[in-house]
This record gives C-alpha cells, sequence and structure tokens, in this order.
C-alpha cells in the first residue's frame, strides 16, 4: 500500500495565507494564536517566497471550509465570577461561568463527545446539576473520616468547589479535571 492521498494540496503560498487570515478577518496575532505558531512566524510566511508546508497545510484546507469553526474555538469573555474549566488531559471540554450569589450558571462546551462535557446533553443546566457537577469531582459527604480528609485539605467544613481547588477535581479512575479562575 502507498502513501495515503488526501484532498488538499501539498504546500501553500504567501498569498493563501494571507487569504485565509482575511477571510477569517483576523490579525496576524489572532492567526498565530489559532494555527498555534508565532507572529514572527505568520509574518514570514506572509512575506516568504518559498513554499509553506507541515501541518498549516491542511489546517488551512480546514478553515477554508468551515470558517464557523473559528467562533465555536473562541473562548467566549467570563460571564461570572467563576470560571471552571473542564479538562480531559489537556482537552478543553467545557467551560462553566458560574456566579454563586445569584445562583447562575453558564456553560459553553468545546466537544461533540457527550461524555466528555460536563452536564452531558444538558445545554442550560440549574445551579442545582452544578452543585450536583461538583459533588461527583470530590470525596462523597458521607464519606467514611471525612472529617480526617477536610483537616488534610486544611478545610474547616465541607464545600465542594473548595475540595476541588485543592485535588482540580482528579478522580482515581478518569483523566479529567477542573482548573478554577476567580
Amino acid at each position: 500500500m502507498g502513501k495515503p492521498q488526501f484532498a488538499f494540496a501539498d504546500a501553500l503560498t504567501a498569498a493563501d495565507i494571507k487569504i485565509i487570515r482575511n477571510q477569517l478577518k483576523m490579525t496576524q496575532k489572532e492567526f498565530a494564536a489559532l494555527v498555534n505558531v508565532t507572529h514572527k512566524t505568520i509574518e514570514r510566511w506572509e512575506s516568504s517566497e518559498k513554499e509553506i508546508t507541515g501541518p498549516i497545510v491542511p489546517l488551512v484546507k480546514i478553515l477554508r471550509e468551515n470558517t464557523d469553526i473559528v467562533d465555536m474555538l473562541k473562548v467566549p469573555e467570563k460571564k461570572y465570577s467563576i470560571r471552571l474549566w473542564y479538562m480531559y488531559n489537556s482537552e478543553v471540554c467545557t467551560i462553566i461561568d458560574v456566579n454563586e450569589q445569584e445562583r447562575k450558571v453558564a456553560i459553553y462546551n468545546y466537544t461533540n463527545r457527550i461524555m466528555f462535557r460536563a452536564f452531558g446533553k444538558v445545554e442550560n443546566p440549574t445551579f442545582e446539576q452544578y452543585e450536583e457537577f461538583l459533588e461527583s469531582r470530590c470525596f462523597p459527604r458521607t464519606r467514611d473520616k471525612m472529617k480526617l480528609m477536610l483537616r488534610e485539605f486544611d478545610l474547616p467544613f465541607y464545600d465542594p468547589l473548595m475540595i476541588i481547588e485543592r485535588t482540580q477535581g482528579r478522580m482515581a479512575e478518569d483523566q479529567f479535571w477542573i482548573k478554577i479562575e476567580r
């Protein structure tokens, strides 16, 4: 069997890079962030007389055909005072913005895999569902010797969010974890 063939060019030109960047209405700096290279790399590509090869080639093909993907991947401005990043290894699965005082929750899913989303199929979780989610990412409040565990985490009482701040919501049986921004 030979090398697999795919329907994209072997290389790009400086003009190709400028065209896709302009089609996406992005600055060089924004486009660099999207394709995970430095701003200087974009400058070099856009002024190059040489062919541009590598992972950028199929990525440009995908971006040309799916310009809406950029909006799907953008991280929105923080809506409430607390932001949780629900992660699978290094992949962002769900961003959860929370206003505890007003008991409001807003989520942004970054995967189509329902089992990887913080709330599964639920697109607009209630505050109660958010609280259940937090408890699912730490030891149960009914756990034997819970007071010893709280003392080990230097916590005065059972608070799932505070426990997750100390443990990143890591569980022994999976690769999911949570990063919290206040």
